[in-house]
């Protein structure tokens, strides 16, 4: 798992390392909650109030009865760090790395890892393909492959992530703070971060 530790100003420095799965394993018998949330977005209505959650728009990358939900906030970008400083803080070759990778607020669990979400022509050991053209790769390996040339088409560097416990956000949702509209691959990956909410509000009246 790709982990920052330290931002400065604008910029992010970054240290890389190996870590865990971004989820643990389920067993194949393991009874599905929710399981039709993943590859949607979930989007805050106005009765969600607070610094954390207000306005955001989360891509869903998980839900079930046994770990609860995750998702990767898509609205909110953070600073810039050069591609050179994952690529030397991770150990990998980084002579005649250029560019810089922008970084975004995923969520506040793990506050500290990179999640990368990006289309799914690419993949590495250990991508998890959502659906709908959009995986995701928590390794430091993908950095690699991207400074090479031969990374994803697009891909989206969140911090952290935003999870639930299990019933958790159904609760939430039941109680009026979030709907599920069909994913977008334009709010999930393009820059317009000003209009994502309302381009994700919007898809609500599309009958699918």
């Amino acid at each position: 798992m790709i982990l920052v530790r330290s931002l400065v100003s604008a910029a992010v420095a970054a240290a890389v390392v190996l870590g865990a799965p971004v989820w643990p394993a389920e067993p194949a018998d393991a009874p599905a909650q929710g399981a039709g949330l993943a590859g949607q977005l979930l989007v805050a209505t106005p009765a969600l109030e607070g610094p954390m959650f207000a306005h955001t728009v989360i891509y869903m990358v998980r839900s079930d009865a046994r770990t609860g939900a995750m998702g990767l906030v898509v609205n909110r970008a953070l600073g810039e760090v050069p591609m050179g400083v994952l690529l030397d803080q991770s150990g990998l070759p980084s002579a005649g790395a250029k560019g810089s990778v922008r970084l975004h607020v995923g969520g506040p669990v793990e506050a500290t890892s990179i999640f990368v979400l990006h289309t799914d022509d690419y993949a590495g050991p250990d991508t998890v393909k959502v659906g709908g053209g959009i995986a995701l790769t928590a390794e430091p390996y993908i950095l690699q492959s991207i400074a090479e040339g031969k990374g994803p088409r697009r891909a989206r560097f969140t911090l952290g992530y935003a999870g639930w416990a299990p019933g958790q956000l159904e609760a939430e949702m039941e109680a009026g703070y979030w709907i599920v509209v069909p994913a977008d691959a334009a709010i999930v990956f393009d820059d317009a971060y000003e209009t994502k909410w309302d381009r994700a509000m919007a898809r609500r009246r599309i009958n699918l």
